[in-house]
Formats: C-alpha cells, structure tokens, sequence
C-alpha cells in the first residue's frame, strides 16, 4: 500500500498517532504495519512514530511487556503523539493499563476502523449500524472510561453508612442508557431488513440477475460499479470509501443485470464489526453471483492476502458457498510482463480497467454467460380476452424485445425465465412461424 497524507479537513492539522503491534516472530514488520498505517491516514492520523514487539501473544494485562512498556513510553513522549494506535483489539484492562502509562488516548484496530466507518456512513441504515457497533463495542469498557466515578458512588445500597439508599452511579446509569438504544437500534435494523427482503422478492419474482462486487478495500469497486452502469458513486482513494451498499443496474443483450457494491473488505476485520455489519453484508448474500475484483497492480505477496482476506469474510457471512467470477481490475498500471505473469497466474481471468474502460464489455459478456441457461427466448400470442395474462408477463420486469398488435392477439418476443414458461405455456407459438405474428395462432 502506498503511503499518502492523512485525510483531514482543510485548515486542520492532523492528529499525531504513534502506533504499537504485537507480532509474530520473523513476521515482516513493514508489510504488517502498511495496513494500519492506511487506516491511521484515512482517520486523519499522521503516523509520527511505531513500535513492535515480537511474542507469541500479547501481554495479558498490557498488550506489551514491563519492559517494551517503557520503551514505548519514552519513544511517545519523544514522538509528541497525541494518540497511541494498537494494530489489535484491546481487552479492558489493556486499554486501561496503556492509557494510564502514557496519560494520553488509546484507539485500538476496531476503534480505528470504527471511526472511519462513522465518517463514511452516509445512508440512515449505515448510521444505524455505525452507531450499534460503536455501543456494542463500548459497553464491556465503560468501566474504565468512568472508573473516576465507579469510585464515587452516589447513594448505593451497600455503599457504607451514610451512603445506603436508592441510586445508581453513572457507570451504571449508562449502561443502561447504552442496552436500552441497542435494543432500539436493533429493532430499527429488522424493520429496515425486512423492507430489503420485500425489495429481494421483488427481484427474485422478475429473475433479475444480482451480482454483488466483493473485494479487498480500494481494489477500484465503486469505479468499476460507475464504469459498468454510468452511476455516480464516490470513488475517492482511502479505505471503506464505499460503506452503505449501492446498487445500479446496466444491460447486455437485452437483458437487465443488478450490480450491488458493498463495503471492501480488510485482513482481520473485528468479528464483531462483521455481524455489526451483517445488513450491510446481507446484499452480498442475496447476490446470484459473487464479481470478487483484484487489484492487479498489488505486489504479488500481497494479491494472496487479499484474497485471503476476501475468503475469510465471505466465509464467515456465509457466502462461500456462492457461484464466483474473478476479475483483475487496474490493468492500465501493469506493464506487458506483468499482464503474462497475471495471465498464467490466474489463467482464464480477465484482465479489466474501470479507469480505462478496458474488458468491460467482455467482463459484461461473462456475467450474461452466466446466466444464460436461466431464461428462454420466447414467441408468445396473447388473445385481447386474455389481457389479465398480458399484465403478469410486464409484471415479471422483464424487458420485450418485440411486440406487435395483430388481429388475433399481442404478439410478443420475449426472453423469460424458465420457471415462469408453464404460467404462459398456452400462449406459447412454434419458433418457425415467427416471421409472420399476424399469421400466428396460439397453440391451445
């Protein structure tokens, strides 16, 4: 990944963020920390400084050792940060024990990630959700963030004398503020759900195609969903620019096709921002075919992490299990070697630029190929008595590629889906008769 200025505001200086890992022994420290570092710029964070350790596992009571503690104390203090970034998601009594040695905030993975999501969530739906992880995430730490009144309370039973009666301390009060809007918050995602699932009939009912774009984050989706279908989704650079699912649609052949573009995904997304997320993700699930793009331009070692990281999400939503497409985006920034090497290394996928426009009209061939056994092109003759049936057929959605009022009936040339043939089979004519509709007559 490349490095870039943080995004902040114009006239605004950004935030200096010293950032602190826990890695594996022999681990490659600057390709592990890039992504951090990514998320740290998109937040508005310039990383000033970082720190490494490499242990088995994190300390238990302060994610580094005693003695790393200190090392980290001072190299903060000489770095003027402002704000500690831990590429890991901190137990209570980590992010306790840090906040106290350095006397300055502590934002650990899911925190950072957090935060961008609540920049970039536009929809109300979004909003929802970036509120209900942020209340999910914080409710098992409200301890220390009010451990100056846990030791103040305020009129509690048991408290000693002078201090017994009804009440509550603040911590208490807010917990309870915080379970009973995640318990609103949750009944407002199922409302918001269930119209979804409405809309999904819908699409089901007309056999509209649905494919859902999956990749890692800044792999060119949303460029690609605007290439594609001539939206106007924004496509600025920096992670999870794309949080709330758009979904447009373009045409091949005659045929209608949904293209739906989700949240990109990132190695060790939090597992509780995947279920946070789980109606955003729900698109990908409803989706017929999964369109997972690549950035072609990544350095080999990274292509196999991004997909990885793609499988493990897709797989932990439950969408693994659906049909899959490959396709590498950014061609336009591989030289020739680099497109031989891609081309033997993922043989039979194809090679795209939404920048350029390069292969979308073969990636839109591939998707129709997909789908092709799915519909039926059809010859029907419908009798003016039998106008109600003309309704269920423009019903379905499906575009007519012919239509002709003739004598005997509504002569129409349609691609259906072939479970939908039986409702209109008596209306059905023979394929060598199609040259002369006002000649035809329904075979009943």
């Amino acid at each position: 990944m490349s490095r870039r200025e943080p995004d902040v505001q114009p006239g605004t200086e950004a935030e200096r963020g010293f950032i602190v890992a826990v890695l594996q022994k022999g681990a490659d420290d600057e390709r592990e920390l890039a992504e951090i570092e990514e998320l740290a710029q998109t937040a508005g964070v310039e990383p000033v400084g970082r720190l490494v350790q490499h242990r088995s596992r994190p300390d238990q009571r302060s994610y580094v050792g005693k003695g790393k503690l200190e090392e980290l104390r001072a190299q903060f203090g000489a770095a003027r940060a402002e704000s500690l970034l831990v590429d890991d998601e901190l137990t209570p009594p980590q992010l306790s024990r840090l906040e106290d040695a350095l006397n300055a905030r502590v934002v650990d993975r899911t925190q950072l990630i957090l935060d961008i999501f609540a920049q970039h969530a536009l929809s109300a739906e979004g909003k929802l959700q970036v509120e209900l992880a942020q209340l999910q995430y914080n409710l098992p730490r409200m301890r220390g963030m009010w451990a100056h009144l846990e030791r103040e309370r305020i009129g509690t039973r048991g408290a000693g004398v002078g201090r017994r009666g009804p009440g509550e301390t603040q911590l208490e009060t807010d917990r309870r503020l915080a379970r009973r809007r995640i318990t609103i918050l949750k009944r407002r995602l199922e409302t918001l759900q269930r119209q979804r699932q409405t809309r999904r009939k819908e699409r089901l009912r007309s056999e509209t195609p649905t494919v859902a774009l999956a990749g890692y984050t800044n792999v060119g989706k949303s460029t690609l969903l605007n290439a594609l279908t001539n939206a106007e989704v924004s496509v600025h650079d920096r992670l999870f620019e794309t949080l709330d699912p758009t979904t447009r649609a373009f045409e091949h052949g005659g045929r209608r096709y949904l293209l739906t573009d989700t949240v990109g995904f990132i190695r060790r997304l939090p597992h509780d921002l995947v279920e946070g997320f789980a109606a955003t993700l729900e698109e990908t699930l409803s989706a017929d075919l999964i369109l997972h793009i690549l950035d072609a331009s990544a350095p080999e070692e990274e292509l196999d992490l991004m997909v990885a990281a793609v499988e493990d999400v897709l797989a932990e939503i439950g969408a693994d299990e659906l049909p899959v497409e490959l396709a590498l985006n950014k061609v336009d920034a591989v030289d020739p070697l680099g497109r031989r090497r891609l081309a033997n290394r993922f043989p039979g996928t194809l090679q795209i630029s939404a920048l350029t426009r390069e292969g979308l009209e073969e990636l839109r061939a591939r998707i129709a190929e997909r789908f092709a056994e799915r519909f039926e092109l059809v010859r029907l003759l419908v009798p003016y008595e039998d106008g109600a049936k003309l309704a269920e057929l423009y019903s379905l959605g499906m575009p007519i590629d012919e239509r002709e009022d003739t004598d005997e009936g509504v002569f129409i040339r349609a691609r259906l889906p072939r479970r939908e043939l039986p409702r209109f089979a008596l209306y059905l004519i023979a394929e060598a008769r199609a040259e002369a509709p006002e000649t035809h007559r329904a075979t009943r």
